[in-house]
């Protein structure tokens, strides 16, 4: 590291100017992160335009405050409502909600404030130690490893359906058939568009999210509702989350800290990794570290149930993606995903060329942008815990009051992120299946990961076969691709192995 250009960069950051640019953007990113349907990359495009006006590399500070508030505010809509901000927050229901639910919503919203924090800071270390490192290894990655990374992304269904397997897999497969839908990306060929130009693009992602757990959520609390209308005083006090007219205790406990530590490091390298892999993100980030978190635990049953590790898992792994995304971005010019895309054209505008030449010509701009991410993550912290006590006062909102309120913000959010009134029809049909799959216990997590990975995977497996001319042979001489296949595949056939073992054990087959 050299000194005196790190010096420099923070006379330019640590400024009054500066800092407030950095606060600025860490607000708007939570409170915006935290409405359903307004995604990070949607919150960084509404204030793109203020790159213009602000004074040198303020502007890319703002939007990275953005970039790393957004990411963590999506979280309290998730915990609170059953509903992610963004879509890397959707692994975070699975227990962030359950725990809100029976009482503790202060708990889960300080378990992932700190487990937010903690993910980003520790991925800003890593983008400022070995940016040039990590850059390398993604670069061997080919299409059959982000195939490999894929499959073994679907691989985790089997361990998200903890009540019945079958009907998890059941979600995943229609969520790969759902995946399908669109223009093929390698030959043109339109697939189950049903003749309407709309579903050439493929059925768009936050629709589906605010459909399947916000308005089916919805549904079932009105249908709730409905069933203790007989009790009066009953249903007038039914709500989403119990537990919102009590003091709650915000700041993790040194229990759950302990029980959380080797989850957060585990989860951060994670997040750090899959973020400096070009084309992932923070939703695949988020399940692989929560399937990593239940494959390591002692405890298995309790996730899914309010398990403070499972908040922990997915909100240190989305949130470490901010840093590992910035690494392609900085030394290859090749940006991590959409939001770092938005960022590379942040820089340009200011005359930055991110690439090798960065960190030998403009060493100070790279410099600035590390500080910027340390001052974002530590101020994402503070504003978390400053808010969480009026953000909770969601949950002291009557069910008959805040049900209207959540199906309106279903319907604003999902115009909103398209101005295409075929988003809410989406919306609503996603709406009425989800109502129907959870009455029914079918796992709406393992569809959103068949949904999201489907293409991923199959696009790069077409690819890979493409170039290698049809020999499915050459998947042996790529050693990372192997292992993660190989992996994925005990994942996938883990349950059914540990039922065999127990039947061993038992001495079942030795009866027959």
């Amino acid at each position: 590291m050299n000194v005196s250009v790190f010096l420099e960069a923070a006379r330019e950051i640590f400024t009054l100017y500066g800092i407030a640019w950095v606060g600025i953007g860490v607000l708007a990113g939570i409170l915006l992160g935290a409405m359903p349907g307004i995604s990070t990359n949607m919150a960084i495009s509404l204030l793109f335009s203020l790159c213009y006006t602000i004074d040198g590399t303020a502007g890319v500070s703002m939007l990275l405050g953005i970039y790393c508030g957004g990411i963590y505010g999506g979280s309290i809509s998730a915990i609170l409502l059953n509903t992610p901000g963004t879509p890397a927050n959707a692994a975070t229901m699975l227990d962030g909600y359950p725990m809100a639910k029976r009482g503790e919503p202060g708990r889960a919203l300080g378990i992932s404030t700190m487990s937010s924090g903690f993910g980003g800071l520790f991925s800003a270390v890593c983008l400022m130690l070995f940016s040039t490192l990590l850059a390398r290894i993604s670069l061997k990655f080919t299409s059959l490893e982000y195939c490999a990374f894929a499959v073994f992304g679907i691989s985790i269904i089997s361990s998200i359906a903890s009540k019945s397997v079958i009907k998890g897999l059941m979600g995943g497969v229609i969520g790969l058939l759902a995946s399908c839908i669109g223009v093929d990306s390698l030959t043109g060929t339109l697939r189950y568009t049903f003749g309407t130009t709309y579903l050439m693009g493929g059925l768009p992602l936050i629709p589906l999210l605010i459909g399947l757990f916000a308005l089916s959520q919805a549904l079932v609390s009105v249908e709730e509702l409905v069933k203790n209308s007989s009790n009066e005083n009953e249903g007038a006090e039914y709500n989403f989350v119990k537990g919102g007219g009590k003091k709650q205790r915000f700041l993790p406990t040194r229990k759950d800290i302990k029980a959380c530590i080797p989850t957060l490091l585990r989860s951060s390298i994670i997040g750090t990794v899959i973020g400096a892999v070009p084309g992932t993100g923070g939703d695949i980030s988020s399940f692989v570290c929560y399937n990593e978190a239940k494959r390591w635990s002692k405890d298995k049953e309790k996730f899914g149930t309010g398990c403070p590790e499972g908040i922990a898992a997915p909100e240190a792994g989305n949130n470490s993606v901010s840093g590992g995304a910035m690494i392609p971005m900085l030394s290859l010019g090749i940006p991590g995903d959409s939001c770092t895309a938005m960022l590379l054209g942040a820089l340009m505008i200011k005359g930055i060329s991110p690439g090798p030449t960065l960190f030998t010509s403009d060493l100070v701009y790279a410099y600035e942008i590390f500080i910027s991410m340390f001052i974002a993550n530590g101020l994402m912290i503070v504003f978390g815990f400053l808010l969480l006590r009026y953000v909770i006062r969601i949950v002291m909102i009557k069910s008959k009051h805040l049900i209207p309120i959540i199906v309106v913000l279903c319907f604003v959010g999902t115009y909103s992120f398209n101005r295409n009134y075929g988003d809410l029809v989406v919306m609503v049909a996603a709406g009425i299946i989800g109502y129907f799959a959870s009455k029914h216990h079918i796992s709406l997590s393992a569809f959103v990961i068949g949904y999201i990975l489907g293409t991923m995977a199959e696009s790069n497996f077409r690819r890979f076969i493409y170039i290698e001319e049809g020999n499915i042979l050459a998947v042996f001489h790529r050693p990372i691709a192997v292992a993660l296949f190989a992996i994925a595949l005990v994942t996938l056939l883990s349950p059914m192995l540990k039922r065999v073992f127990f039947w061993i054990r038992e001495g079942r087959f030795s009866r027959r």
